[in-house]
């Protein structure tokens, strides 16, 4: 099995998130900002899914996804895999 390794985020990326952050934090309407941020959280829900699929199907083990969020290997078993189809 390949190793998988773990990167750091480009700066580039992180800057472009930074400042849609900025632009959900610059609305001015609460629930209209609220609104904004629970349909981003929903995406990036949907990203985390997918990424972490990406990321087993690379080769990356359930203890280094775990140790990403503080969590065991099977404390990152539990939230991530998919439930079984039938149960």
């Amino acid at each position: 099995m390949a190793s998988y390794s773990l990167r750091v985020a480009d700066p580039v990326h992180v800057k472009r998130f930074q400042r849609t952050l900025e632009a959900l934090q610059a609305i001015p309407e609460p629930l209209t900002r609220l609104a904004a941020v629970r349909s981003s959280l929903e995406k990036l829900e949907e990203l985390e899914s997918e990424t972490v699929a990406a990321a087993r199907s690379a080769g990356a083990t359930w203890g280094e996804i775990g140790a990403l969020y503080g969590l065991s290997k099977q404390g990152a078993q539990q939230r991530f895999r998919p439930p079984k189809v039938g149960t």
